[in-house]
């Protein structure tokens, strides 16, 4: 009478649950633990537990618990909750908890039964909070009108480029590009221009940079440019490529043609990787390529 109770009250439980034997053969199966498997009702009885396991457990698992049941082991899994998984009817693996117990003796014979909580609703939430909190990484390290890395991001790649490349020995390349005269733009054509030039020639900055470049926009048009393991000469080779195809962009606005330069101030990062000094000094050399007559390449 016992033992009858006790199934009725596993068929209703909300959580999947199995009796196994010593040989690691299912003796019964909640309705839960149908539903969570995806095996027809009733057809669980007889199988080995062993075809729910992942395969990295599957094989040692009848020994173990074989072993335990002898008494020639302990287990680290009764009593306790574990995250796990079992295989789906279909092939796919389900994120469980489960807990595993020792039923004891019935008739000379030993069992033990484990409980399933279907972990796949939590797993889910975990899944859409961590693409939430990329997407609000991406936004807070992205310029949101350039679409560009913005400063904080240009910040974070600096001191990793800078360190990879003083620990190889490699030389890096810091610059800083400024539109000139962009006051003029928007005085002369209004700020919606002045924000259509400035995407324009962020997305002339991006597609002429190598792969390995960083163009980032650090204000309001200026733009931080980093080329790791580059010498200066390379990288006034790359700086001189990007001036020249800005200088032939021209943005149409609402059916006016708007052309603009760059100037660059480029220098080299310091012996001691001070990407900061490096920034300095590139911003010294833009001042400089400015008062030589702008739309230029300058270096420290």
């Amino acid at each position: 009478m016992n033992k009858i109770l006790a199934l009725r009250l596993l068929d209703a439980a909300d959580d999947a649950a199995v009796i196994i034997d010593a040989g690691s053969r299912i003796r019964y199966a909640n309705d839960a633990m149908y539903a969570l498997s995806g095996y027809a009702a009733g057809s669980l009885p007889g199988q080995q537990i062993e075809a729910l396991l992942p395969d990295a457990v599957r094989e040692q698992h009848g020994a173990q618990i074989g072993a335990y049941l002898a008494g020639y082991k302990k287990s680290k899994v009764l009593g306790h909750k574990r995250h796990f998984a079992i295989r789906h009817r279909d092939g796919s693996m389900l994120p469980i908890v489960l807990k595993a117990m020792d039923l004891g003796k019935l008739d000379d014979e030993n069992f033990m039964g484990a409980f399933f909580i279907d972990q796949r609703h939590e797993r889910a939430i975990e899944q859409q909070n961590a693409a939430r909190w990329q997407q609000l990484q991406r936004i807070a390290l992205t310029d949101p009108l350039t679409l560009l890395p913005n400063r904080r991001a240009f910040e974070i790649d600096a001191v990793r480029a800078a360190a990879r490349d003083r620990r190889a020995g490699n030389p890096m390349t810091i610059g800083i590009a400024d539109i000139d005269f962009f006051k003029k733009v928007n005085d002369r054509h209004g700020h919606a221009a002045g924000d259509a030039v400035l995407q324009a020639i962020a997305a002339v900055l991006q597609s002429q940079a190598r792969a390995s470049d960083v163009i980032a926009r650090v204000g309001g048009e200026e733009f931080g440019m980093l080329f790791p393991h580059t010498d200066m000469s390379t990288a006034h080779r790359v700086a001189e490529r990007i001036r020249l195809a800005v200088a032939a962009t021209c943005v149409d606005f609402e059916h006016t043609p708007i052309t603009a330069t760059i100037s660059i101030g480029l220098a080299p990062l310091p012996n001691n990787g001070d990407w900061k000094a490096g920034f300095m000094q590139a911003d010294a050399a833009l001042y400089q390529a400015k008062n030589n007559g702008r739309n230029r390449t300058e270096q420290a």
